[in-house]
């Protein structure tokens, strides 16, 4: 039960016009950032919700299954602190989230009326449109250990154990060619074989993407020439002479686990396990078994 303080309520209970939303955005990185309905700006707790921003919120409404329908937030990219750049680099992903009713004229007056995360980003021309997801939708996720036959631990960490950060498996260049929004020429990856850091995690180390990582959709070596390919273009553009470094990459298979990593022993996959093909077929005359 929510604990409203009475000279809050007794203002509820008037019907007084001098309330506002607050909602304060506590990223992944740890920067927090607050905004406001409200005309002016608002300090709550020492976090200055920024006014002017376009925040507006839908009413979320509850099921019997504890999950939350049609709750969100949206807003205008009018604010220094809330880039495109930044939404568009998924420094928003996840981000904590909390919604507070405040008294304008007293902020010492306020009650928090909703904590979640936010979910899927929408974006048109300069506004854009969160979902907000309630802490009821971390009881709607699939939890526990899947039985695949291939690998379910990320390559280099503490199930799978290998070490990334070794010379073997981990190479640093630069861009010198642009063939597309997401295909790169590099160099410094000479040494590397074909198809090594498929797969694997680029990350810029300078440049407009600097400090932004993504994952890598091809790696190609032909005719002295190492090409990158990136899953989906960066939110800033990829410019000559950019450096990053990136990690090998694994497809989880149980091959590649034992002659790519020498790393069998730490396999958490079932290679032997029987699949599609096995669970529909039927016997044959003359078929063994």
């Amino acid at each position: 039960m929510r604990n409203v303080p009475s000279a809050l309520q007794a203002k509820l209970d008037s019907g007084a016009t001098t309330l506002a939303r607050c909602w304060i955005v506590t990223r992944r990185d740890g920067a927090v950032l607050g905004f406001t309905d409200h005309d002016n700006d608002l300090d709550i707790g020492g976090a200055v919700c920024r006014a002017g921003t376009g925040f507006t919120a839908s009413e979320a409404t509850s099921r019997f299954d504890l999950s939350v329908d049609g709750a969100e937030i949206s807003g205008a990219f009018s604010d220094e602190t809330l880039t495109e750049a930044d939404l568009a680099a998924g420094r928003y992903d996840a981000a904590e989230v909390a919604t507070w009713l405040v008294d304008w004229s007293d902020v010492s007056l306020r009650i928090l009326t909703a904590r979640g995360t936010l979910g899927e980003v929408r974006r048109e021309g300069q506004a854009f449109t969160a979902e907000l997801r309630g802490l009821a939708d971390a009881l709607a996720q699939d939890s526990g250990r899947l039985y695949t036959a291939r690998c379910s631990a990320d390559l280099g960490d503490s199930r799978c154990r290998i070490d990334l950060s070794g010379p073997v498996y981990r190479g640093s260049g630069a861009v010198v060619t642009i063939d597309g929004t997401s295909i790169t020429g590099v160099s410094g990856l000479d040494g590397f074989a074909d198809g090594w850091f498929t797969g694997g995690r680029l990350g810029w180390t300078d440049g407009s993407n600097n400090g932004l990582a993504i994952e890598v959709k091809d790696h190609r070596v032909s005719s002295g020439e190492v090409r990158i390919s990136l899953w989906q273009a960066m939110p800033e553009p990829i410019a000559v002479g950019d450096v990053f470094t990136v990690t090998a990459g694994c497809d989880k298979g149980f091959a590649t686990c034992r002659d790519r990593f020498a790393n069998s022993d730490n396999f958490r996959g079932f290679p032997q396990i029987p699949g599609n093909d096995f669970v529909i077929s039927y016997p044959l005359p003359g078929g063994g078994g």
